[in-house]
């Protein structure tokens, strides 16, 4: 069985594209950083990166809805690529085929990633108090 499940980052927007038969194919890559390992000359965690490649519906939604820096889980199948570099060394590719993805950021997450804050009540109207409701202050609750 070739299953694979990773949880990571898109490290750029996804790119939509069409075969010349009409399916869409979605393509992206995530980097998963690997626990309790970090980068010696910089300090950051080091990291895997898998490019990933979704068909048909599953394409649309994910161009769709997915940007650069979004957090994903992904399953599917992997395989292995080899390809010589511009250096002429003998280089892997790690190739997803996405049986599901599922999004695990807010798409109205900031650039920080984190979430925004929710508004503040609003004070008691007049409507409300008309509609047969009295203000209470928060000092006479028993709790």
């Amino acid at each position: 069985m070739n299953k694979l499940t990773i949880i990571g980052n898109l490290t750029r927007d996804p790119e939509l594209r069409t075969t010349a038969s009409g399916v869409n194919v979605c393509s992206f890559t995530v980097a998963v950083n690997r626990r309790n390992r970090r980068d010696d000359q910089n300090g950051q965690p080091e990291a895997d990166f898998f490019r990933v490649t979704a068909w048909r519906q599953l394409a649309d939604i994910c161009s769709k809805y997915l940007a650069k820096g979004r957090k994903v889980a992904v399953v599917g199948s992997v395989s292995v690529h080899t390809y010589t570099g511009n250096d002429g060394t003998t280089r892997a590719s790690l190739e997803v085929n996405a049986d599901d993805v599922e999004f695990l950021s807010s798409r109205n997450d900031g650039e920080a990633g984190g979430y925004s804050a929710p508004a503040a009540p609003e004070a008691p109207s007049a409507d409300s108090q008309a509609a047969g409701f009295t203000a209470v202050e928060t000092d006479e609750l028993p709790f």
